[in-house]
């Protein structure tokens, strides 16, 4: 099919718009048939972008399902996808009808909601498929937009500190990308991604202020595409917007942000900061190393002390991301395969955890760990799927959320024992501080009398989980099923990178003379 890639992207913003202009009112009919026509569009797109995934060629490197053309003031159109992008796309297309489901219950602005979640859901697809930088910025920046108004419009108490915050952090970020994007463009005098990969940027150090630039003009603009992938993923030190945004976002929105939005960062150093800036990516690869052990040793400590159940998910999410950003920088077949893995496993995991919180949250209407307790006496399915959960989100062998941690580890290991030594604690504590939720939250005695009354989860919560817990165990028990298609892709991703920096290497005595 022609234009596979853009028809998929578009779907929801299509139902978004017959939203926005043929659906009026604000009766329960008219929120009724707004959940409906979402619920339609993004299965629909979903069923689409399958076709994309059979038929995907592995084997093939390059990009495929290549869309180019020309649009508002001659800049360029181009869309494709390869091995690294094709899964964050099924990811995407696969998370948010459940999102939708999720949201059935949501009775406030309900045309409004649906329509921002449409308009994020192709702004996020355009982000995994651009092929252009001009193209690329406007997703990743636009996506800001529908999910600053999610948290501020539909969120908690503190909805309007957290958005902006939310807001602020990720925008200024990206400001300097925007800046080495324009250095980009004027240097090789295109804003084509394919052709900038083949594109060698000057890597001679040079001297600004008295201060020796190691690897030149590639350090300088891994330094600025870091400050807003950092941000986006959200490595530590610059984490602290995600909490916030968690707690105070309502549940679908904390779904969207820990499964897909988060991945942005992750897939962007595998986009660009790798492959086009491979000599910096090497001479600031020990900070990114430490400080990736750092957050996810730091942030499970402060997991551990967490009262509000959704802000030690968050601060979870944090650790796990320290294990992608490790990987990916460990820039071995083993570590970028793990970083990958782990990204599609934790969108799985960690999108359901948060789903866990909004079961009881609906019932309860607060995120206390110290509301509950014993709900396995009122909720045994409740209980058996926050377990399944928990234990992915540990690591448990059997699950996915093992074969990441494993792989990245594995690929660290080669790279710096020390640092591996250190992320490998982050398993530990991960253990203690989710263990510690799951007894507090579910174990035990029903005393509260608030939660006597309590009811198990509706046939429709339990659909919702069913695709979730089906995919977790799947890539568990057969981690082929990603690796298989992310392998060749990641292998010529690592190879082109040791050669750049290989070749930078032997020209370094020659620059010294």
């Amino acid at each position: 099919m022609d234009n596979l890639l853009s028809f998929t992207t578009f779907i929801p913003a299509v139902a978004a718009l017959i939203l926005a202009v043929f659906l009026r009112g604000s009766d329960a009919a008219s929120q009724r048939n707004a959940k409906w026509v979402a619920m339609f569009a993004t299965t629909a797109t979903f069923l689409v972008s399958l076709f994309i995934l059979f038929e995907f060629d592995p084997s093939n490197t390059g990009f495929q399902f290549v869309e180019q053309g020309e649009w508002l003031l001659g800049l360029q159109y181009k869309m494709g996808v390869d091995g690294i992008s094709v899964l964050f796309v099924m990811l995407t297309t696969f998370m948010m009808p459940l999102v939708i489901a999720a949201s059935w219950n949501v009775e406030t602005r309900v045309k409004e909601y649906m329509i921002a979640f449409l308009l994020l859901e192709t702004l996020m697809l355009g982000v995994f498929m651009a092929l252009d930088l001009v193209l690329f910025y406007l997703f990743f920046e636009a996506g800001l937009i529908p999910m600053f108004l999610i948290i501020g419009i539909w969120g908690g108490a503190n909805r309007i500190y957290a958005s902006f915050k939310f807001f602020l952090y990720t925008f200024l970020g990206s400001v300097l990308m925007l800046v080495a994007m324009v250095a980009m463009f004027s240097d090789a005098g295109t804003t084509d991604i394919v052709q900038l990969l083949s594109h060698e940027f000057e890597s001679d150090t040079f001297s600004i202020l008295g201060i020796q630039i190691v690897g030149g003009m590639q350090t300088m603009m891994f330094l600025a595409f870091f400050a807003s992938f950092a941000v986006k993923m959200p490595m530590w030190p610059v984490h602290t917007w995600l909490p916030d945004a968690h707690v105070q976002a309502p549940t679908a929105g904390s779904v969207v942000l820990a499964a897909i939005l988060l991945k942005m960062g992750g897939y962007g150093f595998l986009r660009f900061s790798l492959p086009m800036f491979p000599v910096g990516a090497e001479v600031l690869t020990p900070l990114v190393l430490w400080m990736s052990a750092i957050a996810i040793v730091y942030t499970s400590l402060v997991a551990l002390v967490q009262e509000d159940m959704k802000k030690l998910i968050a601060y979870s999410s944090v650790a796990h991301m320290g294990f992608v950003t490790m990987g990916i920088f460990a820039a071995n077949q083993q570590g970028v395969d793990g970083a990958i893995f782990q990204m599609i496993s934790h969108g799985f995991i960690s999108g359901a955890l948060f789903l866990c919180v909004g079961v009881i949250y609906d019932r309860m209407h607060t995120r206390e760990i110290d509301a509950y307790g014993g709900l396995v006496n009122r909720m045994p399915a409740y209980a058996m799927i926050f377990m399944f959960f928990t234990m992915a989100n540990v690591g448990l062998p059997g699950t996915s959320g093992f074969v990441g941690e494993f792989l990245t580890l594995i690929g660290t290991f080669q790279v710096n024992t020390w640092v591996a030594a250190v992320a490998t604690t982050g398993v530990i504590f991960s253990a203690a501080y989710a263990l510690w939720l799951y007894r507090r939250v579910v174990m035990g005695d029903l005393i509260k009398e608030s939660l006597k009354s309590i009811t198990d989860m509706t046939r429709r919560e339990k659909l919702i989980f069913a695709p979730l817990v089906a995919m977790t165990l799947l890539l568990g028990i057969y981690p082929a099923l990603v690796l298989d298609i992310i392998g060749p892709s990641v292998t010529a991703l690592v190879n082109n990178y040791d050669t750049a920096t290989a070749a930078a290497a032997a020209a370094t005595p020659m620059v010294g003379n």
